[in-house]
């Protein structure tokens, strides 16, 4: 069941500019340094690294792409709770950043980071957590 009385979902603008870029191939620290704001471009330096066995680093780029992330949302309406759905491309930077910032948390033994990393994106959309392996 829907709870109908529910935060309606939470939708991020698109940011074509930066989007091609990095669908072009782009380097995703450079599309960073020219869109700063896109929250895409950070997960992808976050996943880079966390895959790579650099997990401060990924740790710092995930939590960058996540606090960008968050004051868009904000600007969108969104009041701290609520769907952010995994099928809107837009939103997918912030989700992802989110993961691995939770990820990065573990592995530094950041148990209640971690945690809250976890929940926070399973409440956003569950397919975000499927998809990201943050479960």
């Amino acid at each position: 069941m829907t709870n109908l009385l529910g935060p309606q979902p939470t939708h991020l603008p698109e940011h074509t500019a930066a989007q091609a870029a990095l669908d072009a191939g782009s380097d995703p620290a450079a599309v960073a340094a020219e869109h700063p704001d896109y929250s895409e471009a950070w997960a992808s330096l976050a996943e880079k690294a966390f895959d790579a066995g650099e997990t401060v680093a990924a740790y710092a780029y995930a939590r960058t792409g996540y606090h960008r992330g968050l004051d868009q949302l904000r600007r969108a309406g969104w009041k701290g709770h609520g769907p952010v759905p995994w099928a809107h491309r837009p939103n997918q930077g912030f989700l992802r950043s989110l993961a691995v910032l939770g990820k990065a948390a573990g592995k530094i033994g950041e148990t209640e980071e971690y945690d809250r990393c976890r929940t926070f994106l399973s409440d956003s959309d569950p397919a975000a957590a499927e998809a990201t392996g943050l479960k």
